[in-house]
């Protein structure tokens, strides 16, 4: 095979490989909230394909066309789902051998950098592309990461039991590492004794459940671990490819920037009360929070304030109507909602 490192002088010489080609793909995980609900926009498969689980919308990138990858997310987003976004972040470049392309596949091997991208509560209530995406709750994915009512069932019944057997099952052969053993990861993802539910951890949490061999990409995959198990409960609804986890990370991420960032005011409506505030922030975050300190919180850190309107709610009080303050952004470095998620 011949490259252009081979011959210096030929730097447009046709490039020849017994290899699959490679092409850059662009995954994004479209996030809003709907009625007090977090939702991601998803992509239902053609009813002739084997693998009729939904995706995250995904698209190519065209040097061509996209002077830079935002502008080609941005691009290929507004086509397809008539979504203007607002904020959007780079998560991750998701390349490994397998989770497209499989050996002796001569098709391009697709390498997704992964986005994180906010849509407006509006375009959470259209149906965009009936036959083709729809907005989905992300707790049917991850049902495990949703404390809004406590502890989920689906932890305790399901999920530690079979996490503890596989952990003490395998650490003894587990070589040491700066993770520690994998009872000491479990103990320290799912919150287990002293450790404390940490919400930022969905990446890590999904991450031992397919190593575990639990969750349904890891059979589909012929994760070892997962042949081992035999029946299992549907432990929150698998995705294709590895869009789950482009999802985990996702929520993991926007999780952590509401707390330094003022972006989970993309989220609301331009102008909303306390109430909704906060029902938005527990939507994303999972935990219910305590009323009196969130509020403490919010107002004490000025990053809201009165419009002097107010809106009447079914059966109470008229509320008060605030707005983000934008000058809070040029105040201080780093204008979040900065607080610890206590269970009432």
């Amino acid at each position: 095979r011949s490259t252009i490192m081979d011959d210096p002088n030929h730097m447009h010489s046709d490039i020849t490989t017994s290899e699959p080609a490679v092409e850059i793909g662009l995954s994004a995980a479209i996030v809003a909230v709907h009625n007090y609900e977090p939702v991601v926009l998803v992509v239902k498969p053609q009813p002739d394909e084997r693998d009729q689980t939904e995706a995250l919308p995904s698209g190519p990138f065209s040097p061509v066309n996209h002077r830079t990858l935002e502008i080609g997310l941005r691009s290929w987003v507004a086509e397809h789902t008539h979504i203007d976004l607002g904020f959007a972040e780079q998560l991750y470049t998701f390349g490994d051998r397998g989770r497209l392309a499989q050996l002796g596949d001569t098709s391009p091997h697709i390498v997704s950098i992964g986005y994180l991208a906010i849509s407006d509560s509006k375009s959470a209530t259209d149906i965009v592309n009936e036959e083709q995406n729809h907005w989905q709750n992300w707790y049917r994915y991850f049902p495990w990461e949703n404390w809004r009512k406590g502890a989920p069932d689906i932890l305790k019944n399901e999920i530690v039991p079979r996490l503890q057997k596989w952990a003490k099952q395998t650490s003894s052969s587990q070589q040491t590492s700066a993770a520690g053993t994998n009872e000491d990861r479990v103990r320290i993802c799912f919150g287990l004794d002293a450790a404390g539910w940490d919400e930022e951890r969905v990446l890590d949490r999904y991450e031992l459940l397919y190593e575990a061999g639990l969750v349904e990409e890891a059979v589909r995959d012929g994760q070892g671990h997962a042949m081992a198990w035999g029946e299992l409960p549907r432990l929150g609804l698998p995705m294709r490819f590895d869009h789950r986890r482009i999802l985990a990370m996702a929520i993991g991420r926007l999780r952590a920037k509401i707390k330094y960032r003022p972006v989970i005011f993309e989220l609301v409506d331009r102008e909303f009360t306390l109430f909704e505030l906060q029902k938005t922030v527990e939507a994303i975050l999972g935990p219910q929070l305590h009323k009196q300190n969130f509020r403490r919180l919010v107002e004490s850190s000025k990053l809201v304030e009165n419009t002097g309107g107010v809106k009447t709610r079914t059966g109470g009080r008229p509320a008060k109507l605030f707005r983000f303050r934008r000058e809070v952004v040029m105040e201080r470095p780093a204008p979040g909602v900065r607080l610890k998620p206590g269970r009432h």
